[in-house]
């Protein structure tokens, strides 16, 4: 660590031209890309994975669902955590974790143990994903934060980029086990710089005990409720696991309703839902991003199984939409600072919807140029109009000091959606068993399943056109330019110097592709 970081042994005390301010950096990209990327290559590896387990589709599900379950029910306790024990702490803890989780997805001999240790993954995602933003937050001067976090944004927005290529390559030439093995070296790289340069901070404000009874109901009711809406195409509906697992994970679901309702320190405060702008941004972040999830789970395997193309060929079919993000976000989010999210988030959703729906031009003997290609520009457009604008509306409708856990809490509504619509969808669009292995069968499958998630994200569109209205000199109204922007899979974190409650970087949300 700098001399003068170690001598003022403070909160916000790092500039970005020093060399412990440079380090920081490294290290909370390095560490959020590295869960980020485990995230969307994974996806690629499937076919491989089903391959060599002979697995059917229920079991590619859970190898996605297995991972976004613990990270999505853990996530706002982990950020909790952070706040009470010790940013950099918890930071560390979670890329260890990760890293232990990632050698046992490795070396792991049966497809119900790949699922357990994804699922192992999640916690250390959990554990290291709010911390990035919420070190960088706390620990550099406020001259210095805004320059800071863009960095860090635009360097994840590439490492995202890189991240599919590379886990392409890396099943092509190799095996899908290499994919989680390369996380070791990057993670031993992490924690080196992170003990030595970043400074630690803590909320000193934060009073109470944490909310783990509250994280422990969310995460048993989302297990219960996926469980049996994957299973119970197969098994039946009536059948007593399925029956008990939709009732026991709702009935959980309920009581973390009521739990969060009489906590004295709730992990989800619920009176933010009494706003209509953001609950209704929220729902439209759920149905947007609930298609965008199943979607996404469903294309790698369309294009290795039925349109030819090699692992590394599907990694990078989505670039484009990658560099559509990085070069329009900044300038949608200004647009809606002038004008108001109504309008772009009327048509963003609109514009994605229709760009899913040209996946159904996603077959056999096509070229990329004609059959992917044009969904994939139409997709980015939509998503670079609607991303900035729905993530500032959801912290603009809260108030100013509860900016942190809004931003949170819409990021775990967007995982949430991704979650359900990966059980769902598939059965939903008639795809079940080892009918993934069918390619005529599974492509038939797949055209409706786009054709559903373009259906939901137009009335995704057609919800921001009904509910959400401009308001002017709100208290608290956050400058959509101050965001800091991402891609596929979440929305943005929390603006760039806005301080949350209990000061900066309070429970902030993460950014993934």
């Amino acid at each position: 660590m700098d001399p003068a970081v170690r001598a003022s042994g403070a909160e916000s005390g790092l500039t970005f031209s020093s060399a412990s301010g440079r380090w920081t950096v490294a290290a909370t990209v390095l560490g959020s890309a590295m869960a980020s990327i485990d995230a969307t290559v994974v996806g690629i590896a499937l076919p491989a994975i089903g391959r060599e387990f002979e697995a059917g589709l229920a079991t590619l599900q859970w190898v996605v669902i297995g991972y976004t379950l613990t990270l999505a029910g853990l996530l706002l306790v982990a950020g909790a955590l952070g706040d009470r024990y010790g940013r950099r702490r918890v930071f560390v803890v979670g890329v260890v974790w990760f890293a232990v989780a990632s050698l046992l997805c490795a070396v792991a001999p049966t497809a119900g143990m790949l699922v357990a240790m994804r699922a192992l993954q999640g916690v250390g995602a959990a554990l290291l994903t709010p911390g990035s933003l919420a070190i960088l937050q706390a620990a550099f001067t406020p001259a210095d934060r805004s320059r800071a976090i863009g960095a860090w944004s635009g360097l994840g927005g590439v490492a995202t980029a890189v991240g599919p290529f590379v886990g392409g390559w890396l099943v092509a030439v190799g095996s899908w086990r290499l994919i989680f093995l390369i996380n070791l070296p990057l993670a031993a790289l992490v924690v080196a710089v992170a003990l030595r340069h970043v400074p630690e901070s803590r909320d000193r404000n934060a009073v109470g005990s944490i909310d783990a009874t509250g994280g422990a109901l969310v995460t048993v009711g989302l297990v219960g409720l996926t469980y049996g809406l994957i299973q119970g195409p197969s098994a039946g509906w009536t059948h007593p696991v399925v029956l008990a697992s939709v009732v026991g994970g709702a009935a959980a679901l309920a009581g973390f309703l009521a739990w969060e309702h009489r906590s004295a320190t709730p992990m989800l405060p619920l009176g933010l839902f009494r706003s209509v702008r953001f609950s209704a941004t929220n729902a439209i972040t759920f149905i947007v991003y609930g298609a965008l999830g199943g979607a996404l789970f469903l294309l790698p395997i369309q294009l290795q199984q039925v349109s030819g193309y090699t692992p590394l060929q599907s990694g990078i079919a989505l670039l484009p939409v990658t560099f559509i993000m990085l070069l329009l976000s900044g300038r949608s989010g200004a647009l809606a600072a002038r004008i108001g999210p109504r309008v772009q988030m009327s048509v963003g959703p609109v514009l994605v919807g229709v760009g899913l729906a040209l996946l159904v031009r996603v077959g056999p003997g096509g070229t990329y140029a004609a059959q992917v290609l044009p969904a994939v520009i139409v997709f980015g457009l939509g998503l670079a109009t609607t991303v900035a604008p729905l993530t500032a509306t959801a912290l603009d409708a809260a108030p100013a000091h509860q900016a942190g856990i809004a931003s949170a809490v819409n990021n775990d509504v967007a995982r949430a959606a991704g979650l359900i619509a990966v059980a769902v969808l598939p059965a939903a669009a008639g795809i079940t068993g080892g009918e993934w292995q069918q390619p005529a069968r599974f492509s038939a499958g797949f055209h409706t399943a786009v054709l559903i998630c373009a259906t939901l994200c137009l009335a995704g569109g057609l919800l921001a056109a009904l509910t959400i209205r401009r308001t002017t000199g709100a208290a608290g109204a956050v400058p959509t330019t101050h965001l800091v922007h991402c891609a596929l899979d979440t929305p943005p974190t929390a603006p760039v110097g806005r301080p949350s409650a209990t000061g900066a970087g309070r429970r902030p949300g993460s950014r993934r592709w």
